[in-house]
C-alpha cells in the first residue's frame, strides 16, 4: 500500500459526474482532496449506488490508511482514532489527534464517580485560540460483578456524551456492560488468550471494536490479531502493554515497532490503532501526587511513540494540561501555520489618544501579545503574514513596510484616533523606515518581547517618567 495515492488513480475510479454533491466543483477537485486526505470518501454519494460497487471496493483498498481509522460514539458525540498515513507527521501530518479517555470503576462510590466523569466532561483549556477538551469515559469493572457493572455503565452513558471504553476481561461483565448502552459504539476492552472467542462474539453481535491485549508480547499480540481477523473482527486495537519505571523502555520499542512495521512495512497485522494505558502508573503505594505525575509524563512519551489512545486516571488539571497542549502541538499540520483573522483589534475602551501596535496573524505571537496588552486601553492591527512569526515573517519578505502601510489604510484606524503613530514588534525594527514613507505615520519600535508593550507605552508613547 503506498503512503501517498496519485489523484489520477482515484479520480479514474470515481463516477466522473461532476455533480456537485461533495461540495467540490468537479470529481478531479475532489480526487486531489483525497489523495491529500482533507475529505471522506463518504461525501461522494453516487460512488455508493449499485453500479459503482467494484469501483467503490477498489478505492477503499487504495485509500486505505497504514493505520486504520475506527469511530467510537456515543448517541450523539464521534471519537476517531488510527487513520494514520505516515509514521512521522512532516512526511504529511498527522490526523485524528490521540484520544484522552479519563477512568472511572463501578467500586467507586456513585456521588464520586458520576463528579469525576463531570469533571472530564467539562474540562476545557483555551490554548491560542483553540478549546482543549477530553475525549472519552473509560470504565472499569472492579467489582466484578456483571449487574453491578451494567447499572454504572448505565450511569455514567446517562451523565456524559462522551463516547466509552468498556473495560473487563470478563465476557459476562462485558455483555451486562454492552446491554445497558443505547445508539451508542463504546469500545470493548479487552480480548487475550483466555477470552478472544467470547469477546470475538460481542464485538460482531454489538457492532463494537475490540482492543487485543497481549502485555509484553509482540507475537502473541500479532498471533490474536490474525485469529480474531480470520474469525470476522476486522475493527482491532492493539495494547502492547503500558510499563512504567524500569519497563518503560520496553514499552516505547514496542509502539514504536508496532509503527513502524505497519507504516513502513505495510504490515497488516500491525496496521491498528495503538492503545496505552499510562493509568498503571498508579499501581503501589507512592504519593498520589507523584503517582499523577508519573501518568503524565509516561502519557506524553506514548502520544510521541505513536499511542491513538490513552487511559488516565487523574483528573487534575496541573497532570492533564501537558498532556492536551502537547497532543495539539503534534497535531497541527506541520505546513500550515496555526493562524488568526487578520484585521484590526479594538482592546479594552480606546479613545482617539491611545496607542496603535501592529503584530503578525500567527496564532501564538498574536495570542502572547493579547495577553500582555489585555488591560490596555489601545488599538492593535494584525497584519496578514500567512501565520508565520515577526522575525521568520520579516526575513521571509511576509511581514513587510507594503502590508502594514495597506493594514493601516484598510482597517481605517486612521478615521479612529487623532495622531499617526504606530508601534511596532522590535523584531520588525528593519522596515520601519520603509514603513514611515510608504504610510506616512511614525513608527515607534517596540520592544523585542511584547512583555515590555506596558513599560514602553508609558515612557515612549505618552512620555511619562
Amino acid at each position: 500500500m503506498p503512503k501517498r495515492v496519485s489523484p489520477i488513480d482515484i479520480f479514474n475510479l470515481l463516477p466522473k459526474t461532476n455533480c456537485g454533491e461533495c461540495g467540490e466543483e468537479t470529481c478531479f477537485a475532489f480526487a486531489t482532496k483525497l489523495a491529500d486526505r482533507k475529505v471522506d470518501l463518504e461525501l461522494c454519494k453516487p460512488l455508493f449506488e449499485e453500479g459503482f460497487k467494484e469501483n467503490l471496493e477498489k478505492l477503499k483498498a487504495l485509500l486505505r490508511p497504514a493505520v486504520l481509522e475506527i469511530r467510537i460514539h456515543s448517541p450523539s458525540r464521534e471519537v476517531r482514532i488510527g487513520g494514520k498515513v505516515v509514521m512521522y507527521r512532516h512526511e504529511l501530518r498527522y490526523d485524528n489527534p490521540t484520544a484522552i479517555a479519563i477512568a472511572v470503576s463501578d467500586t467507586m462510590p456513585e456521588e464520586e464517580m458520576l463528579a469525576k466523569v463531570k469533571r472530564a466532561e467539562e474540562f476545557k483549556y483555551s490554548y491560542i485560540g483553540m478549546d482543549l477538551t477530553l475525549d472519552m469515559i473509560a470504565v472499569r469493572c472492579v467489582s466484578g460483578d456483571p449487574d453491578r457493572f451494567g447499572e454504572r455503565v448505565k450511569k455514567v452513558a446517562e451523565a456524559t456524551e462522551m463516547p466509552l471504553i468498556l473495560c473487563s476481561y470478563d465476557p459476562a461483565v462485558m455483555e451486562s456492560g454492552l446491554s445497558a448502552l443505547k445508539d451508542s459504539r463504546p469500545l470493548i476492552y479487552a480480548a487475550n488468550k483466555g477470552n478472544w472467542k467470547e469477546m470475538a462474539d460481542l464485538a460482531l453481535m454489538y457492532g463494537c471494536p475490540l482492543v487485543v491485549s497481549a502485555p509484553g508480547d509482540l507475537n502473541l499480540l500479532r498471533s490474536l490479531t490474525k485469529t480474531l481477523l480470520e474469525y470476522g473482527v476486522e475493527e482491532l486495537v492493539l495494547d502492547p502493554g503500558t510499563y512504567p519505571d524500569e519497563g518503560l523502555k520496553t514499552t516505547i520499542n514496542n509502539f514504536t515497532m508496532l509503527r513502524r512495521c505497519a507504516c513502513e512495512l505495510e504490515d497488516e497485522l500491525s496496521g491498528f490503532p495503538l492503545l496505552a494505558a499510562p493509568i498503571v502508573a498508579w499501581k503501589g503505594e507512592e504519593d498520589p501526587t507523584i503517582k499523577a505525575w508519573k501518568e503524565s509524563y509516561l502519557a506524553c512519551m506514548l502520544i510521541l511513540r505513536f499511542a491513538d489512545i490513552i487511559i488516565l486516571n487523574s483528573i487534575e488539571t496541573w497532570s492533564i494540561l501537558p498532556i492536551v497542549i502537547l497532543r495539539q502541538n503534534i497535531y497541527t499540520d506541520p505546513v500550515k501555520p496555526v493562524s488568526v483573522e487578520p484585521g484590526l483589534r479594538v482592546i479594552g475602551n480606546p479613545d482617539r489618544n491611545s496607542p496603535v501596535l501592529y503584530t503578525t496573524n500567527f496564532a501564538l505571537t498574536y495570542y502572547t501579545v493579547m495577553d500582555d496588552i489585555r488591560d490596555l486601553d489601545c488599538y492593535l492591527l494584525v497584519v496578514d503574514t500567512e501565520g508565520i512569526s515577526v522575525e521568520s515573517a520579516v526575513a521571509g519578505r511576509k511581514l513587510t513596510a507594503e502590508k502594514v502601510a495597506e493594514a493601516i489604510k484598510e482597517t481605517g484606524i486612521e478615521k479612529l484616533v487623532d495622531h499617526r503613530k504606530i508601534i511596532s514588534p522590535g523584531l520588525a525594527a528593519r522596515i520601519s523606515g520603509e514603513t514611515e514613507e510608504l504610510s506616512g505615520w511614525e513608527v515607534l519600535v517596540g520592544p523585542r518581547d511584547s512583555s515590555g508593550i506596558k513599560d514602553f507605552i508609558k515612557k515612549r508613547f505618552y512620555g511619562e517618567g
